[in-house]
């Protein structure tokens, strides 16, 4: 997990919607979540779940699809969780995962992508990353707000401490961290003022609930052009150092080692990945 990749915006779906599933297989997310938790009401849960295993059997998936199961200790979670192993899903989204027992219990078979929405959740951040069956971590910020008892602020003050600790743990483990969904899909700058804040942060991606949110996260989590070309001349300086025999380099002004060649390195991987074909359908 610790090689590049994208993960720029992971889109939840509904699971009992199946015209908004097959309209997520056109759309250009880096990874789907059909939600078989929150987004369902106690009595679709069933049919949801068979929604999701005829999506899922039908194949033709450009992206990763992860499925969201109802959390430990509900009725339907052996259900879910069995349906997703059987059916071909990317990998499980647990909810609410509190700790790393909790984490190893559902790491076999599939990957794990652990919800982190509570005080608890946050605390044990670091453990739960170094499950090894743990692929990266998600933050729940509307449940672990509420768990707080914070105020809403644009900046997400209250929250600032919950969300590095999330990126932290994700990063010393070589794990995937991902922003938290933004309510408001009305507000364009809201949400990429969000975005550009998730990425100073450190987050690797950020999770949305609409498809109009997809290009600006994209946008936000991607590399540009100018960004290529500048890690392309970075790495000619960095290389042409090197093959002199010397350890740090100077370009544009600036010394250079290894780490900042890994990082162009990093950047010309995704924006490689970024630019794969539009999908057709």
């Amino acid at each position: 997990m610790t090689a590049p990749a994208a993960w720029r915006s992971v889109l939840y779906v509904p699971g009992d919607k199946p015209r908004a599933i097959e309209k997520a297989r056109g759309l250009r997310t880096d990874a789907i979540i059909l939600d078989l938790e929150d987004a369902v009401a106690p009595e679709a849960k069933v049919q949801a779940r068979e929604q999701v295993r005829l999506a899922l059997r039908a194949g033709g998936w450009r992206v990763p699809v992860l499925v969201r199961v109802n959390g430990l200790g509900t009725e339907h979670e052996h259900a879910d969780r069995e349906m997703a192993l059987l059916s071909g899903a990317a990998g499980l989204v647990l909810p609410k995962t509190e700790d790393a027992r909790a984490a190893a219990s559902l790491s076999l078979g599939l990957p794990l992508w652990a919800m982190i929405e509570t005080p608890a959740g946050v605390q044990n951040a670091a453990a739960i990353a170094a499950v090894p069956g743990v692929a990266g971590l998600l933050v729940g910020a509307n449940d672990l707000a509420r768990a707080l008892r914070t105020q809403p602020h644009p900046e997400r003050w209250p929250l600032l401490y919950a969300l590095s600790a999330v990126v932290l743990a994700a990063r010393a483990a070589g794990k995937v961290p991902l922003d938290a969904v933004f309510n408001d899909v009305t507000d364009a700058d809201g949400f990429a003022r969000e975005c550009a804040q998730g990425r100073m942060l450190g987050f690797a991606g950020k999770t949305v609930i609409h498809p109009g949110q997809i290009a600006a996260a994209n946008a936000a989590y991607g590399v540009t052009e100018a960004q290529a070309a500048e890690a392309r001349a970075l790495l000619e300086s960095w290389e042409t150092a090197r093959a002199e025999g010397k350890s740090v380099a100077t370009h544009r002004g600036a010394l250079i080692e290894q780490m900042h060649a890994d990082e162009a390195r990093d950047n010309l991987t995704l924006w490689a990945q970024q630019r794969q074909p539009e999908p057709t359908s």
